[in-house]
């Protein structure tokens, strides 16, 4: 498991999927992450920073949004 900042990109709250940015990745972005359902959706807006856990860092499939910060 790894822990890695982002930045929320968009996020798609019919199916609690976001687009994020990794934090030093330059202009890569990663579609479809699970988002936490524990998150509230109210706070899921584009431009705040996220926690993304990785179960597999080699497969972004597997990776969770878990946190949303400022």
């Amino acid at each position: 498991m790894q822990l890695k900042k982002g930045i929320l990109k968009g996020f798609n709250e019919a199916n609690y999927l976001a687009v994020v940015c990794l934090e030093n990745s330059g202009r890569a972005y990663l579609e479809d992450v699970q988002v936490s359902r524990s998150l509230p959706a109210s706070q899921m807006q584009a431009g705040r920073s996220v926690v993304i856990l990785f179960w597999n860092e080699y497969n972004a499939r597997e990776a969770v949004v878990i946190s949303v910060y400022s």
